[in-house]
């Protein structure tokens, strides 16, 4: 039993590895952001639909259901198009530093949608991930386009987990998913024709980049997120939280070994992400021990 434990930690941190990767990928991929979150989409919902076909599951579901994901769909494609985007016009260590933001978002926005004051404990926290964020502006402001969509990817990353947690209990983890990614297709799909027309038919692909997507899609979109769900079967919620919160170190070295000098940062950037990636471990911790002493 305590092999099977271990051996179901090693996958968890092997999947937040792989969610690390996405930001190299993003950077590796010589295609505009837009893009570049259309194709990720387009391969993950056709791996999904593969997986779900394979298991036989049934994909249909209510008309307001349906309306709903696609409005969360929207969202997760926004949220990675200024994820991609703040990579492209910063680096991944910005990117992923600033990402870590989201708990701060999700501390403010979840007790409004859930009818539940704001614990004194998370607006100690957000403040402490707000002076992070500031001293990174501050020693950083050659990146502050990708700091500022770094951080309105976390925020529409804080909005769409909040959604989400509203309609996984009612449906198929991965059927979800797929809605969430064939809708997230369409909408960039419907824009690029209507908007952006001539970028659209004029994308010349390397060989690299078919690849890339291909691994982006599948490994860290569609797999990643089955894995995830698969795993918490067997792991407890606030060991896969804690895990998950490494994504950005992971992201980070993975990019300093990767792209090398690009991805070195002044002191004050560190300064700031450290101080921003303990409030995020902590939260967890302290929320913890503030429930205990509640019940």
């Amino acid at each position: 039993m305590k092999f099977y434990h271990k051996s179901s930690i090693i996958q968890l941190h092997f999947i937040v590895i792989i969610l690390g990767f996405t930001g190299i990928l993003g950077k590796l991929i010589t295609l505009p952001a837009t893009q570049l979150v259309l194709y990720r989409m387009l391969v993950a919902f056709i791996f999904l639909f593969i997986f779900l076909k394979f298991k036989k599951t049934n994909i249909k579901l209510p008309v307001k259901s349906m309306i709903f994901l696609i409005i969360i769909g929207t969202i997760v494609s926004l949220h990675w198009i200024c994820f991609f985007y703040a990579i492209k016009v910063s680096n991944v260590s910005v990117t992923l530093g600033c990402l870590s933001t989201t708990t701060l978002f999700t501390s403010i926005i979840e007790p409004l949608t859930h009818n539940r004051k704001i614990k004194m404990y998370e607006v100690i926290l957000g403040f402490i991930i707000i002076i992070g964020l500031y001293i990174i502006f501050r020693f950083e402001i050659r990146y502050i386009e990708g700091i500022v969509f770094s951080v309105i990817a976390a925020l529409l990353a804080s909005i769409f987990s909040v959604l989400n947690k509203k309609i996984t209990d009612r449906f198929d983890n991965d059927v979800i998913s797929f809605y969430e990614m064939v809708s997230g297709f369409i909408i960039i799909l419907i824009y690029s024709v209507l908007f952006n027309l001539n970028d659209f038919f004029n994308i010349n692909f390397k060989t690299s980049d078919i690849i890339y997507i291909l691994i982006l899609g599948s490994i860290c979109t569609a797999y990643a997120f089955s894995a995830t769900v698969k795993i918490m079967k067997k792991l407890t919620a606030y060991v896969v939280v804690l895990a998950i919160n490494l994504e950005p170190i992971y992201g980070i070295l993975l990019a300093f070994f990767i792209f090398g000098e690009s991805e070195k940062m002044t002191p004050g950037f560190y300064i700031g992400a450290i101080i921003i990636l303990l409030s995020v471990f902590l939260y967890p911790y302290v929320a913890k021990k503030y429930d205990k002493r509640i019940e």
